[in-house]
């Protein structure tokens, strides 16, 4: 497994929040027409409810840093290479997409229904996500890019709804103060902005892993 390391992106990191990569290939078209699927039942079920929308996006998202790492990892044992950083920036996702459920859990306030369904959609998406990985790793880490470029439009939306006074920009959760290092006056605002900034810099890691998963596989053809 060769790739340039890539480290975890810091939150408030500039990135163009338009990037789109255009599917190269069926595999890039099997990630692309599966986020749009999926993003049309969100769209469909949540509206612009977008702190309940966020909890159900985020319990998904927190699961493929974690699958990834863990198959990098045995993987790493099995053949007894380097990980060339790709394990702790998997697991640093991972924490990072946890945190970022927990924090809108204060904003959104889950009922006993969308909590059912932050369940279901887990458990479904960790077994598909995890025999994906198995039998294509390039595929899974594209479908991540693709869905993390939906949840910064996503995001992006939410914004806009605050800044239309349709949402309340209410203060911060405490526990979002403290992840970001926020003023202590920070508000729902600013930590949307954060959180888009973190979905952006998972945008391009995992476009990037995608990428040289590709390359790996044509030298690995060419030879």
């Amino acid at each position: 497994m060769t790739t340039d390391t890539h480290g975890t992106q810091a939150p408030h990191t500039d990135h163009s929040l338009d990037a789109h990569r255009p599917a190269a290939g069926f595999s890039d078209r099997v990630a692309l027409s599966i986020t749009l699927a999926l993003r049309f039942f969100a769209d469909t079920f949540f509206a612009k409810r977008y702190g309940n929308r966020a909890i159900v996006l985020e319990t998904v998202a927190a699961v493929p840093g974690m699958v990834g790492g863990m198959l990098v990892h045995l993987r790493c044992l099995r053949w007894m290479v380097d990980d060339e950083g790709w394990i702790r920036t998997l697991l640093d996702e991972a924490e990072n997409e946890r945190m970022h459920l927990m924090t809108f859990i204060e904003i959104a306030r889950p009922n006993w229904f969308e909590r059912a369904v932050i369940l279901f959609t887990q458990a479904v998406f960790f077994v598909c996500f995890f025999a994906l990985y198995l039998v294509t790793s390039r595929t899974a880490h594209r479908l991540v890019g693709y869905f993390e470029e939906q949840a910064v439009v996503s995001y992006t939306l939410y914004l806009a709804e605050i800044d239309a006074g349709r949402v309340e920009n209410g203060p911060a959760p405490a526990i979002a103060i403290g992840y970001w290092k926020l003023p202590a006056d920070a508000r729902l605002r600013d930590v949307v902005l954060a959180v888009r900034a973190d979905e952006a810099g998972h945008r391009d890691v995992n476009h990037g892993f995608a990428d040289a998963l590709a390359g790996l596989a044509t030298a690995q053809h060419a030879s």
